[in-house]
C-alpha cells in the first residue's frame, strides 16, 4: 500500500467551509483523511467515485494523477473551490558581476 504516494500528484488546495478550514491535499494519504473527516457530503456520485479511486490509488491500481482528476470532480460536485498549485523547477543561477574597468 502506498499510503504517503505523492508521485506525479499535484497539491491540490481546498477551500471546504471558510479560511479557516483550507487543506492543502498532497498525498493520497491527505486525501483519504479530507475524503473521510471533511468533505461536507458523502452521498454524491462523485464523492463515491472519488473514494473508491482513492483506495484503487493506495492499493497500486490506479495513478496518483488519474484520482487526482476523480477527486477534482468530486470537490466540484460538493461545491468546494479548489486552487491548483504549479510547481517550478529552480535552477541555480551564478550572480552577473561585473567586467572589471580597465584604465
Amino acid at each position: 500500500m502506498c499510503w504517503n504516494t505523492s508521485s506525479a500528484f499535484t497539491p491540490v488546495g481546498l477551500a471546504l467551509r471558510d479560511p479557516a478550514t483550507s487543506k492543502i491535499v498532497r498525498t493520497l494519504g491527505d486525501a483519504a483523511r479530507v475524503l473521510m473527516r471533511d468533505w461536507p457530503r458523502n452521498d454524491g456520485d462523485e464523492y463515491i467515485a472519488a473514494a473508491k479511486a482513492c483506495v484503487d490509488a493506495i492499493e497500486g491500481k490506479l495513478a496518483p494523477e488519474r484520482f487526482r482528476e476523480v477527486f477534482l470532480r468530486a470537490a466540484d460536485e460538493a461545491g468546494i473551490v479548489t486552487l491548483n498549485f504549479v510547481q517550478k523547477s529552480v535552477r541555480a543561477r551564478r550572480p552577473h558581476l561585473p567586467s572589471p574597468v580597465r584604465r
